[in-house]
């Protein structure tokens, strides 16, 4: 165990970064200082004594993982990478939460390098924490299996500050239960127990023993007390060195330190309120804490070189380790080409070139559900893609996310006679916890170079949706695969069927919907979006059976269907009007398209020239050009149908004055899929008048 040598240099530094956050909030006329004070020795030993990082690269693999999961305080990291030289400035720092300026005011993932995910939405930060564990442990065991723990280039830590309203959010719970049945034990988080909150003393709502519950999730737990007992304050900080130390000493179980702590210490009359928490300080009290720590109470801002130098110093002593790394890497390299060549391709955000090939051929059925569609396309993409990983929570039979020849990723112990379990496996079981299933997605592939997916029914999507909103803010490419999609499911009633959430998702900025029609849009749009890396896609998939649409087949006619390839596009021209020159369009997407062919061949046989879109994302779409949108929905052509098993709200900017929806626009009840598709009206009879109705209007 290595102690920490805690100078009067080392003070001096974290006494700096507490009265930077004290003097940035007061500047910015808002913030939260408190945390940021009171946490600055902590925030100083993980940068410049504990954490593996090299300040000149933010994407250095090696580096260990730091995770500020009370994202309120983001001066507590902002301080450290100006401190450390890690990019930021002190002009940076002196505009905090202002327009152009990386500060923000919760640290934002792409916008300041080294922050390795957005936090701010309470409990998110610690929850995909979880996430960069169970990556930490799918990637060292993909890459270098055989070499002994703590000797693998792939071996780092991940670490994480958590406060008390972290604490309080039931995400957490969710996602450390699993972190502690999964036995992840390079996952530190160190609880800044302070007690106060916005409302001021937590005693007021929160009242559990934190210590007892992670003690229960099966972690290992330890105590460092600042408060001598609620009496003063001693800022042991070599006493949280050495419990860091204990906890990476144990790898069989994650660790949770309880730093019980006085929020916007030293600060005279603000330590311990909750007017400090979300709030500046006000000059006065900030001048007496200057006094107070020995600095100069007019000079704001104030940044002695001689810390500065030291601080900055990191990126030189960090070499050594760097350069061990670096030795180590080249020598797995050697040792393993074949693993090398797979991270090399991982790297690049590569598939296989021939990976089309692996795609299974529906046209064999007459009809298959996209969920099982799915499942067979998880299950020869992951012969192919070996960084394909993924489970359900609690859903397995029903989303068919099973990759089937793998074993499933947990202890052993915890086999059952239903799964394998293996540290090594691929799928994922995150019980009945649909919150953390979205955060952890979110760990995995910030963490990088995995895929990973999860699955539970489209209407608990509502139970993830901050995750998944979180993903879309940070542009990072979870895949959610959503079964169970419309009143269609039938008899489990109206709680479990979907009618206002596609609408409700498609509302979420840089989250692709993609609602595939048949089988073959199916495995197209599993390839699409392993071939993106930027935004979340959730893929939208039915229960019951659909046609597997015969594509590229003429009949007596010389009709076709287009190619499942025009996927990737969006929304494409499945099927032209008989002239090939259209006077109504019919829009569909998902279960729906087999209605809207049904309605064009209806409507052709009166003499209606119908053109049918299939629009499996509307995301997709947007993205395209202006010519090739035109060229699906020519803007000479207005009369139009949308048809879909839900809020037609999202169809209308497709459909003009003139255009007509055939949607759900109420609740469901409890019935057999089929009928309440016909007491519904998503029938072919009400495609088809909706159509008359849109070429009657004026």
């Amino acid at each position: 165990m290595t102690a920490v040598e805690w100078t009067e240099l080392d003070q001096r530094a974290a006494d700096t970064a507490r009265l930077l956050a004290a003097d940035a909030v007061e500047k910015a006329k808002g913030g939260h200082p408190g945390t940021a004070m009171s946490l600055a020795p902590v925030a100083h030993l993980l940068y410049q004594h504990v954490m593996r990082v090299d300040p000149r690269d933010p994407k250095w693999a090696g580096r260990d993982r730091f995770i500020l999961s009370n994202g309120h305080t983001s001066l507590t990291q902002y301080c450290q990478l100006y401190l450390g030289g890690f990019g930021l400035e002190l002009d940076d720092l002196k505009h905090i939460r202002q327009w152009g300026y990386p500060t923000a005011g919760h640290p934002e993932y792409g916008h300041v390098d080294h922050v390795e995910m957005t936090t701010g939405p309470l409990g998110q930060g610690l929850s995909s924490a979880v996430g960069f564990a169970y990556a930490q442990r799918y990637e060292r065991n993909l890459f270098d299996p055989e070499t002994p723990e703590g000797e693998s280039p792939f071996d780092h830590f991940i670490y994480v500050l958590a406060g008390d309203g972290c604490m309080q959010e039931g995400v957490t719970s969710e996602a450390s239960s699993l972190a502690g049945h999964q036995q992840l034990g390079r996952l530190v988080v160190i609880y800044d127990s302070n007690q106060i909150s916005i409302e001021d003393d937590t005693d007021i709502a929160f009242s559990e023993d934190v210590a007892k519950r992670y003690e229960s999730y099966g972690w290992d737990v330890q105590t460092v007390d600042w408060t001598l007992g609620g009496t003063g304050v001693e800022e042991d900080v070599p006493a949280l060195a050495e419990a860091i130390e204990r906890a990476k000493g144990d790898l069989s179980k994650p660790s949770l330190i309880v730093l019980k702590n006085v929020i916007a210490f030293p600060a005279p009359t603000a330590q311990n309120t909750g007017a400090s928490h979300g709030a500046p300080l006000g000059r006065d009290e900030i001048r007496a804490t200057k006094e107070l720590l020995g600095f100069d109470p007019d000079a704001d801002f104030a940044v002695d070189d001689e810390v500065l130098t030291y601080t900055r110093g990191l990126a030189d002593r960090v070499q050594p380790v760097r350069a061990q790394w670096q030795q180590d890497f080249d020598a797995w390299a050697a040792r393993e080409p074949e693993r090398k060549a797979l991270w090399d391709r991982l790297e690049a955000g590569q598939l296989p070139a021939d990976i089309e090939d692996a795609l299974p051929d529906f046209s064999d059925l007459a009809k298959i559900s996209t969920r099982k569609a799915s499942g067979k396309v998880i299950n020869a993409l992951a012969e192919v893609l070996p960084e394909l990983w993924g489970g359900s929570a609690d859903l397995a039979g029903s989303n068919n996310t099973t990759i089937e020849k793998a074993k499933s990723f947990v202890p052993a112990e915890y086999s059952t006679s239903s799964w394998s379990g293996d540290k090594t496996g691929r799928v994922l079981h995150f019980g009945i916890r649909e919150h953390a299933m979205g955060a952890i997605l979110n760990g995995i592939v910030l963490h990088g170079r995995t895929r990973a997916f999860g699955g539970t029914f489209l209407i608990f999507s509502d139970y993830m949706r901050p995750p998944v909103r979180l993903a879309a803010l940070m542009n990072v490419a979870p895949i959610f695969v959503w079964t169970h999609d419309s009143i269609a499911l039938g008899g489990d009633g109206p709680t479990h069927q979907p009618v206002e959430t596609l609408t409700s998702l498609r509302a979420i900025p840089n989250l692709a919907i993609v609602r595939p029609a048949d089988g073959a849009e199916t495995a197209q749009a599993w390839l699409e979006t392993l071939r993106r890396h930027d935004g979340p896609v959730g893929l939208v998939l039915s229960r019951q059976d659909l046609p597997v649409l015969a594509r590229g087949v003429g009949d007596a006619d010389g009709d076709t269907l287009a190619t499942a390839k025009l996927t990737a596009r969006g929304g494409y021209v499945l099927a032209e009007a008989f002239n090939g020159q259209p006077e109504l369009i019919i829009i569909a997407a998902g279960s729906e398209v087999q209605l809207a062919l049904a309605a064009r061949d209806e409507l052709e046989a009166d003499g209606v020239p119908t053109r049918v879109v299939s629009m499996p994302s509307q995301e997709w779409f947007a993205e395209q050009s202006d010519e090739y949108r035109e060229s699906v929905l020519p803007a000479a052509v207005t009369a139009r149908v949308s048809v879909e098993a839900g809020l037609a709200l999202t169809w209308m900017p497709y459909l003009g004055s003139r255009g007509r929806s055939v949607s759900v626009e109420t609740f469901g009840a409890s019935a057999d899929g089929d009928e309440l598709l016909e007491r519904y009206g998503i029938t072919t009879a009400a495609v088809v008048a909706a159509a008359r109705e849109s070429l009657a209007a004026n």
